[in-house]
């Protein structure tokens, strides 16, 4: 009786230290809480149509530039006062190459998958977005950063811009080593905790 005793304690053990390994550290889960998203998403996948896209795209990362911002908190709040001007920039755009595709802009959470921009490995979730959805948004879609400004940033700066946007350097180490099983089994944690106490 005493042997299978202490067979559960030493399993129960074993059982705390790998979730205790897995578990978020380093405020891994804030990475959904800090970033807003950008989600441009084509009228077609017609070759017309997704060249117009990439071009609405530049219009809004344009204006989005003016918006300046040292915290997550004030991002969301300048980008969600800017939704007007920057709709007003992909209208423009696409009347100026000729079309009259109705155009939405939103901000709002969105189900992303795991994407990678240039080394730097977002892990899937839900994210605060900004979506520019064009005429029927029935085409292949591009994705980026908007805060930190991953969009319009070179890559030599990258760490730089992500550091002084708040996020620990834990926290960049998370999305940058791509290759790192460990932070993977963490976001998917992070995920499944999410969905479960939504």
């Amino acid at each position: 009786m005493k042997v299978k005793a202490i067979l559960i304690c030493c399993i129960a053990f074993l059982a705390v230290f790998v979730l205790i390994s897995v578990l978020p550290v380093n405020g891994e889960e804030e990475i959904y809480d800090n970033m807003i998203r950008l989600h441009v998403l084509a009228n077609s996948d017609s070759e017309e149509d997704q060249a117009l896209k990439l071009k609405v795209r530049d219009a809004v990362l344009s204006a989005v530039e003016k918006i300046e911002a040292d915290s997550p908190d004030e991002a969301y709040a300048k980008t969600e006062k800017s939704l007007e001007m920057l709709k007003e920039a992909a209208r423009s755009k696409i009347k100026e190459e000729g079309y009259d595709y109705n155009v939405d802009v939103v901000l709002g959470e969105e189900k992303y998958p795991e994407r990678e921009y240039d080394g730097l490995v977002l892990p899937e979730g839900t994210y605060t977005s900004l979506r520019v959805m064009i005429g029927e948004a029935e085409g292949k879609n591009w994705w980026c950063v908007l805060y930190p400004p991953l969009c319009t940033t070179c890559a030599t700066e990258r760490e730089e811009v992500f550091i002084s946007a708040g996020f620990t350097e834990g926290q960049y180490r998370a999305i940058t080593e791509s290759d790192n099983k460990t932070y993977k089994i963490r976001f998917k944690i992070v995920e499944l905790l999410r969905d479960i106490f939504k």
